[in-house]
């Protein structure tokens, strides 16, 4: 941790659309993340003869989309378009300045359409070898290919997936692309949905919830699944909200399981802090990776306070509310930390329960009023294989 940071130039969010179980306004994601409304919901169909609580997305998706499209539909695809129709005609107009090979796309996710096809591959594997199954729908760089294709853009456009920090690592890709001269703007974000694959994986290592998952909390079990899009337009023009800095680190500790001591998560969170300028002291709200896994919330305690130390920063995790969105989970947590920079009047509760003695000397959002005006966030996304992002938003300039 005592390299030498480079101090890239802040961009500015100038457009930005969620998705998720907290629902698709500014208003709907501030009651969700300021109350104590319960917002997964109990399903079947995902494990066999199990129901499971996901973060499930409640509104409608668009129907149809253009025939040339029709390669790589799917509900992946639809989600992002969903995401984006609430903001594409400012897209358009505010890029019509720039040349289209100047315009770039880069998303994260960790499912792509894998959910259209996992019927299909049943099917196939069942020996129904004559079945026709579309791949590229399912392929990682099927989404920002497919978004390229509908805007009519053409500068660069790829998928990052490195697990749950794909879109924080996708936002920081974008923030670079722009510093290097590369693009003029760049969307950027991510997008997962609900399939059977993840569920069942996840179900496999035992680290699903059997209820709401409780992060940081003494009867913590597991993880909630969920789906979100998350999308934001950055340039470098000076917008309400920048993206400040990106910090990342690689733990390389194990496939599944973070350094204990959370090396690497601390490593990540002071590299952002360094690259934006900024003391720890100057974040008003961290977001924290939360996901109520046992080793996951002990690690990235220990983590905060190597680099927080005595400043008692507000921490929560919102995904009580969103459930674990995988790829999206950046992007949508990204949300919310733009949200609350932007009305400055809340922040987002932890939840209710009651927080594991071992972990319980931190300042957890009991009380989502905001006491004073904060000009800094952050926000964390730790993945397998130690793949850790900390981004972090701010309302000022250094």
């Amino acid at each position: 941790m005592g390299d030498k940071i480079t101090q890239y130039p802040a961009v500015g969010i100038q457009l930005s659309a969620g998705l998720s179980a907290l629902g698709n306004t500014a208003e709907q994601i501030r009651q969700a993340l300021t109350t104590q409304q319960n917002t997964l919901s109990l399903r079947s169909g995902f494990i066999p003869e199990k129901q499971v609580w996901v973060g499930a997305y409640q509104q409608p998706l668009i129907e149809t989309v253009p025939a040339f499209l029709q390669d790589v539909d799917s509900r992946n695809l639809r989600f992002a378009l969903t995401a984006l129709s609430s903001i594409e005609s400012e897209i358009r107009d505010y890029t019509a300045q720039f040349d289209r090979k100047r315009l770039a796309i880069i998303l994260g996710t960790s499912t792509s359409g894998i959910a259209d096809n996992e019927i299909l591959l049943k099917q196939y594997f069942n020996h129904h070898s004559k079945i026709e199954i579309n791949h590229y729908k399912q392929e990682m760089g099927s989404l920002a290919k497919g978004l390229q294709m509908y805007l009519g853009w053409e500068g660069p456009a790829y998928t990052i997936s490195t697990a749950c920090s794909s879109s924080a690592k996708a936002m920081a890709a974008g923030q670079r692309l722009i510093n290097a001269g590369l693009a003029d703007a760049v969307l950027v974000g991510g997008v997962d949905t609900l399939c059977r694959l993840t569920l069942n994986g996840f179900y496999s290592l035992e680290s699903l919830s059997n209820d709401l998952c409780q992060p940081c909390g003494a009867q913590r079990d597991g993880i909630n699944i969920g789906e979100a899009a998350g999308l934001f337009l950055l340039s470098k023009e000076t917008a309400p909200v920048m993206l400040m800095s990106a910090g990342e680190s690689m733990d390389a500790w194990h496939i599944s399981a973070p350094h204990p001591e959370g090396k690497g998560a601390a490593e990540a969170m002071q590299k952002a802090l360094d690259m934006a300028g900024i003391s720890a002291s100057e974040i008003g709200y961290l977001n924290m990776h939360g996901t109520a896994t046992p080793q996951n919330d002990a690690m990235e305690i220990k983590a905060v306070q190597t680099v927080f130390q005595q400043y008692e920063v507000p921490i929560s995790s919102s995904k009580h509310k969103t459930g674990h969105c995988l790829g999206a989970a950046g992007a949508i947590e990204a949300v919310i930390c733009q949200q609350v920079l932007a009305d400055q009047s809340w922040l987002p509760l932890h939840h209710s329960g009651s927080i594991d003695p071992e972990l319980d000397e931190a300042n957890y959002v009991l009380n989502a009023q905001l006491q004073q005006p904060i000009e800094y966030v952050m926000s964390n996304s730790f993945a397998f294989g130690g793949s850790n992002i900390s981004l972090i938003f701010g309302t000022k300039l250094k």
